[in-house]
């Protein structure tokens, strides 16, 4: 009986208390730039990606999407007026910070990491973009920040032949 109970603790803490355990973690320094090659982070198991996606001709809209489906829905977008040019980075500086920056480096969207300390991100099977402190300690998730961007169900209200550029202006996807 001892022995279930501290397998049950062990599960317990591996799937609850750090649900990033298995997943990979990205540095501080590290970063993606908006281009032709749609670069990305990716979940543990592959179901969901972190990154640029092309909307229209050099405009790009950091997202999270379904990375295993050939439509590569997306999910969720960080709240921005426009949609980056190409060239645009996201970057997670030696000081921790995450952020969002257009070709000339003027920052577009910040994560809000209002406690500081940040000291990496990963992005976890759930579908949730983590930034944390090294104890684990989450400082920012985009579960916190929702946006209506559920692909799919959008183009359904509008057709299923309206492109994604035809429906999306300002962070904002228009019927029709």
């Amino acid at each position: 009986m001892d022995f279930f109970l501290i397998l049950l603790s062990i599960h317990f803490f591996f799937c609850f208390l750090h649900p990033f355990a298995t997943a990979q973690n990205i540095t501080l320094v590290s970063s993606l730039t908006a281009n032709g090659s749609n670069s990305s982070w990716v979940s543990p198991s592959g179901d969901f990606a972190f990154g640029f996606r092309s909307i229209k001709t050099n405009g790009y809209l950091l997202a999270i999407w379904f990375d295993k489906i050939p439509e590569k829905t997306i999910v969720w977008s960080a709240k921005v007026d426009a949609l980056a040019e190409e060239g645009s980075k996201v970057q997670f500086t030696t000081d921790g910070k995450f952020m969002l920056l257009d070709p000339s480096g003027k920052q577009i969207w910040p994560c809000n990491l209002s406690k500081g300390g940040a000291a990496y991100a990963t992005m976890l099977d759930s579908g949730n973009f983590v930034v944390a402190k090294t104890s684990g300690a989450i400082l920012w998730q985009s579960f916190d920040e929702p946006t209506v961007t559920i692909q799919g169900v959008l183009m359904s209200l509008v057709g299923a032949s309206t492109p994604i550029e035809k429906v999306y202006t300002h962070n904002k996807f228009r019927n029709g």
